[in-house]
C-alpha cells in the first residue's frame, strides 16, 4: 500500500476575508496610518487548497515516486474534483489497493507508471477493478 493515511480538510480558511475586512482599533479612536498597509499572515489553506470539500491529505509510504520528488513519509494534497490528465500524479485504486503513480493515457492504453526503476508500470485493462481516486496537487515534506 502506497498511501498510509488520509485526512479530510475541516479548516474553514480565510478566503472570504480581504485586507479591508481586518479590523483596526486604537484606544484614541483613530487608526494608525500604517494600519492601512498592514498585511495579514500567510494562510497555507488558502494558498494550497482550491476546492476544500474535495481535498484530502494523505501520508505516502513506500518509494514508488522517488524520482518525482515524493518520498516515504511525505504528505500529498489530493483533489478529487480534478480530472486526471496525461502525465499527472494520481491516487489510483486497483483491486482495493491505493497506489500513487503517474497517469499515462495513450490511444487505447492506460498505464500507471512509477517513478523508480525498481518497479514496473501497471497496464490497466477494461476488466480491472480500477478507479482514479484523486489527483495530487501538492507535496508537503518536513526537512
Amino acid at each position: 500500500m502506497e498511501v498510509e493515511k488520509f485526512f479530510g480538510s475541516s479548516y474553514g480558511g480565510t478566503k472570504r476575508f480581504t485586507q479591508q475586512d481586518v479590523a483596526t482599533a486604537n484606544a484614541t479612536g483613530f487608526g494608525a496610518a500604517a494600519d492601512d498597509y498592514m498585511e495579514r499572515g500567510i494562510d497555507l489553506n488558502e494558498q494550497l487548497i482550491r476546492n476544500k470539500p474535495a481535498t484530502f491529505f494523505m501520508r505516502v509510504s513506500g518509494g514508488s515516486m522517488i524520482n518525482a520528488g515524493i518520498y516515504n513519509g511525505d504528505i500529498v494534497i489530493v483533489d478529487r474534483s480534478i480530472k486526471p490528465q496525461n502525465g499527472k500524479i494520481v491516487i489510483a485504486v486497483i483491486d482495493g489497493e491505493m497506489l500513487i503513480r503517474r497517469y499515462e493515457l495513450t490511444l487505447n492504453r492506460l498505464r500507471l507508471v512509477p517513478e523508480t526503476p525498481k518497479l514496473s508500470p501497471i497496464d490497466v485493462s477494461e476488466f480491472s477493478d480500477f478507479k482514479i481516486w484523486g489527483v495530487v496537487v501538492c507535496v508537503i515534506r518536513n526537512v
